[in-house]
């Protein structure tokens, strides 16, 4: 399809990671003829950049996603100038080329890629020799880089987003801290509830132990009371009452009563 090599810059992660997979990752990448880019833009961008002009000057294909980064949720977001810019320095056509079902193939956060079949329609080019002494009109610049994306747009059948995706990125990444912050606060507002909760028990059942041994306490304390009280009570053994004596009879005046004599035999 494509007998000449197509550069492409990629982000320079690629070729910073440590360990072994690093490594072997730049190896690939700078084996294929990719150009680390830092994607923060400005100056860091600049040399990335740079290389790739250096590339359609030498009559070779240098390919860029105008986006700068993947689109969040399938929708085509508003591109960058620096394509116009490279075009109208080397004096070369922009070729319009839209990938299809790729972020369906591998989602963002995928790390294996799932085995489907994926499009690419290529669109013909567009020619902006008209604009070639204004390289460095941003309006200018910012009318080219529209066009381009009208043209995707129209290839891929996606959904255009007058936006930058790097911003709506990072729009959602401020909405999930902020949730993420709401969730620990609530997290922790919970936790401080359910100490509450424990603590308020711990402190009525600490209440309610005291209360049950105090009035143990005190059923013992009135058992031991009662328990003295009957002893008191008690008569003990040595003062105990003698029976009356009846062994001998007496009259009322205590004299002995002699009774009848029995009879002597002469």
């Amino acid at each position: 399809m494509c007998p000449r090599r197509i550069t492409f810059p990629a982000k320079s992660d690629y070729f910073t990671q440590p360990g072994l997979v690093g490594r072997l990752k730049a190896a690939f990448f700078r084996g294929t003829g990719q150009i680390p880019i830092d994607r923060s833009g400005g100056a860091a961008s600049q040399v990335a950049m740079d290389a790739g002009l250096a590339v359609l000057q030498r009559g070779e294909l240098f390919g860029i996603y105008p986006e700068g980064t993947r689109s969040p949720d399938g929708r085509l977001y508003k591109g960058k100038t620096g394509i116009a810019r490279l075009a109208l320095k080397a004096g070369v056509p922009v070729v319009p080329v839209a990938m299809i079902d790729t972020d369906k193939a591998q989602p963002t956060g995928q790390k294996i890629p799932t085995i489907m079949r994926v499009g690419v329609r290529v669109g013909p080019a567009l020619d902006f020799s008209r604009y070639a002494d204004r390289a460095d009109d941003r309006e200018v610049l910012r009318d080219i880089t529209d066009q381009i994306m009208a043209a995707l747009a129209e290839l891929s059948g996606q959904e255009y987003v007058d936006e930058y995706a790097a911003t709506i990125k990072q729009q959602l990444a401020a909405k999930a801290e902020t949730f993420v912050a709401a969730a620990k606060a609530e997290g922790a507002a919970a936790q401080a509830r359910a100490e509450r909760v424990v603590a308020t028990a711990r402190a009525e059942g600490a209440a309610a132990q005291a209360k049950a041994q105090a009035r143990a306490e005190e059923l013992m304390s009135a058992a031991r009371t009662e328990v003295e009280h009957r002893r008191r009570r008690r008569p003990d053994a040595g003062d105990a009452a003698a029976p009356p004596d009846t062994g001998s009879p007496a009259d009322a005046g205590g004299e002995d009563v002699e009774g009848p004599r029995p009879e002597q035999s002469s």
